[in-house]
C-alpha cells in the first residue's frame, strides 16, 4: 500500500477583490487516489486603498506595475507569515500561491499575476510555487482556467464543476478530455453596482431580486461576440471595463434594474454554456451565496441538480486546488491541460522559488 503525504498552504486572490484566501491543506495519495483535509483557513480582506489600487492597476504604466508588484509581494508575504504564525504551522512542503491577476490578454501573449516575485520565498522562509499562468500563455494557451485539473482529480463525481467568482467558469469531461472555459463576468459587475449603493456586495442578491429585467439590455449583453466563440476562452477585467460596463451605462435605468438584468444575463449564459442540461452542477465561489442568482440558474436549468458544498470548500476551493497544482509542479507532473487552455501541450507549470 503506497502512500504519499504533502503539507501545503494554498493562497488565492480572485478578481472579485474579496481578499486573500489562505488554506492549510494536508494531501495524501493512497493507491493513486488523492485525498485532502482542509485544516486552518482565512480570508484577509484588502484595505480600501488596496482595493482601489488593484481596480485601477489595469491602467498603470510598466514602471508603476513593477513597483506595485514589489509592494504587493511584501503585502502577501506578511499575510502568509501572520497565518503561519497564528496557526503554528510547521513542516510545510510548500506555499502554493496564485498571486493577483492584473493583466490578462492571452491573445496578445500577456498575463500578469502580481505577488509572484522570487523574493517572496525569502520573506516567508518557505519554498514557494507560484506564477502558474505565464508558461501556458507562452505555449499558446489561454493561461486560464487552471482549476479544472483539480476538478478532475478531486471532484470527479460531479458532471459539472462551476466557480462563481469575479467571473464564472465551468469544467466537465467531454470525449475523455477535461474541457473548461470562462463563461461571463459575475461579481466583477455585480459588486461594481453594489459599490455604487455604498455596499461591498448585494447580499444574497436581494437588491437584484427587487429590480426588473431590461429586455433590450439583456438582449444586447447576450449578443456579445465573446459568447459566440468556441472554447478555449477566458476573460479578464479588461472585458468588463472596456465592453460590459459601457453597454450597461448606456441605459438610463436604476441600479436595481441593472443588477437584476445582469443577474439574468449570467444565468442565461451559464445555461447556454453547458452541453447537456441534465446531471449534477457543483457550484463554489462567492456567487454561490447569491440566492437570487442560484434561483435564476435553476430556472434556466430545471433538470440540473445544483449542489452547493459546505462553506469551507465553497470559499476555499481555489486555494485548495492551487495547493494541489503546487504539489503536482513539485512532482513535475502535468498540472495544466491543453484541452482546457488550448496550449500546444499538457505541461507542469509554476515557478519554484527556494528560500
Amino acid at each position: 500500500m503506497k502512500e504519499e503525504y504533502y503539507n501545503v498552504i494554498g493562497v488565492m486572490s480572485g478578481t472579485s477583490l474579496d481578499g486573500v484566501d489562505l488554506a492549510h491543506i494536508e494531501f495524501y495519495i493512497l493507491n493513486d487516489v488523492w485525498h485532502f483535509k482542509i485544516k486552518e483557513t482565512a480570508t484577509i480582506p484588502y484595505s480600501k486603498d488596496w482595493i482601489n489600487t488593484l481596480k485601477s492597476a489595469v491602467n498603470f504604466s510598466e514602471i508603476a506595475l513593477a513597483n506595485l508588484n514589489k509592494q504587493y509581494t511584501l503585502l502577501l508575504a506578511n499575510i502568509i507569515n501572520v497565518f503561519i504564525e497564528k496557526h503554528a504551522i510547521t513542516n510545510l512542503d510548500a506555499v502554493c500561491s496564485h498571486g493577483h491577476t492584473i493583466l490578462h490578454q492571452p491573445q496578445k501573449g500577456i498575463t500578469l499575476q502580481i505577488g509572484n516575485l522570487p523574493i517572496i520565498a525569502s520573506l516567508i522562509h518557505q519554498k514557494v510555487v507560484c506564477d502558474f499562468r505565464i508558461q501556458d500563455v507562452q505555449l499558446g494557451g489561454q493561461g486560464a482556467p487552471l482549476v479544472p485539473i483539480g476538478d478532475q482529480i478531486l471532484f470527479s463525481e460531479y458532471d459539472y464543476c462551476m466557480n462563481l467568482g469575479g467571473f464564472s467558469n465551468v469544467s466537465f469531461e467531454e470525449n475523455s478530455n477535461r474541457i473548461a472555459f470562462d463563461i461571463s463576468p459575475v461579481n466583477t459587475v455585480l459588486n461594481y453596482y453594489a459599490n455604487q449603493l455604498g455596499l461591498d456586495y448585494d447580499d444574497k442578491g436581494q437588491i437584484a431580486k427587487q429590480g426588473n429585467t431590461n429586455i433590450d439590455l439583456f438582449k444586447q449583453l447576450n449578443e456579445l461576440e465573446f459568447y459566440k466563440k468556441a472554447h478555449p476562452k477566458s476573460l479578464g477585467f479588461e472585458f468588463v471595463k472596456e465592453t460590459v460596463l459601457p453597454i450597461i451605462e448606456s441605459y438610463e435605468i436604476t441600479i436595481k434594474d441593472k443588477l437584476n438584468t445582469f443577474t439574468e444575463h449570467i444565468a442565461k449564459q451559464i445555461s447556454e454554456a453547458l452541453p447537456s442540461r441534465k446531471g449534477s452542477l457543483f457550484i463554489t465561489g462567492g456567487g454561490a451565496y447569491n440566492q437570487h442568482l442560484i434561483s435564476r440558474i435553476q430556472f434556466y436549468l430545471p433538470e440540473i441538480n445544483i449542489i452547493i458544498p459546505d462553506n469551507e470548500i465553497l470559499e476555499f476551493k481555489e486555494a485548495l486546488i492551487f495547493g494541489l497544482l503546487g504539489i503536482l509542479r513539485l512532482k513535475n507532473k502535468v498540472n495544466v491541460l491543453k484541452s482546457v487552455t488550448g496550449a500546444s501541450k499538457n505541461h507542469s507549470s509554476g515557478v519554484i522559488c527556494e528560500f
